[in-house]
């Protein structure tokens, strides 16, 4: 059982994602940005980060970055999840060290399969 920290802003694709982590025995925590995101990385000390790129305040590519500037967050594995598909995003997301690139609608038995591989 791993320690998962879900981003979303969007509740019901947040809600999915917690049902398909929580349903394989996982714990989940959930944030609806990065800045709330960057509180819970601190407070929960998850095994993996999940997050969406397009959020206010902080998005996706904003929370890895700081999150990387962390000693929790130097080696986290942490996923984007998202319907962008540009390559300069892509290529940003090179730069900052994210762990993966997914795109939604997500696919249960990948997402899982990814958590049990870098968590």
């Amino acid at each position: 059982m791993k320690r998962i920290l879900a981003v979303d802003d969007t509740r019901a694709m947040l809600g999915m994602l917690v049902d398909c982590l929580e349903d394989a025995g996982h714990t989940v925590y959930v944030a609806k940005d990065g800045v709330e995101a960057m509180e819970q990385l601190d407070r929960h000390q998850p095994d993996m980060v999940i997050t969406d790129l397009n959020m206010p305040r902080m998005n996706g590519l904003e929370l890895i970055a700081a999150a990387r500037e962390t000693p929790q967050g130097r080696t986290l594995p942490m996923l984007l999840l998202t319907t962008e598909t540009a390559q300069e995003l892509k290529d940003e997301a090179r730069r900052i060290r994210a762990t993966g690139w997914l795109c939604k609608p997500f696919d249960p038995d990948q997402i899982l399969g990814l958590v049990d591989q870098l968590a």
